[in-house]
């Protein structure tokens, strides 16, 4: 699923209109949060296999 420019255009353009300028950057800064946080989960549990393969 590649999104290209105006899509995400679209997107910016309908979130403007639905939250308000004033709540984009609060939206945008939880998104990467968000993000961050599941990354973070997310190489914890890989970290976790690789070694429990080793031990194997």
């Amino acid at each position: 699923m590649n999104l290209g420019f105006g899509e995400i255009v679209i997107i910016l353009f309908v979130a403007l209109i639905v939250f308000g300028p004033s709540k984009l950057p609060q939206l945008g800064r939880t998104a990467g949060l968000t993000l961050h946080e599941f990354k973070k989960g997310l190489n914890s549990i890989m970290e976790e296999d690789s070694k429990d393969k080793k031990e194997s």
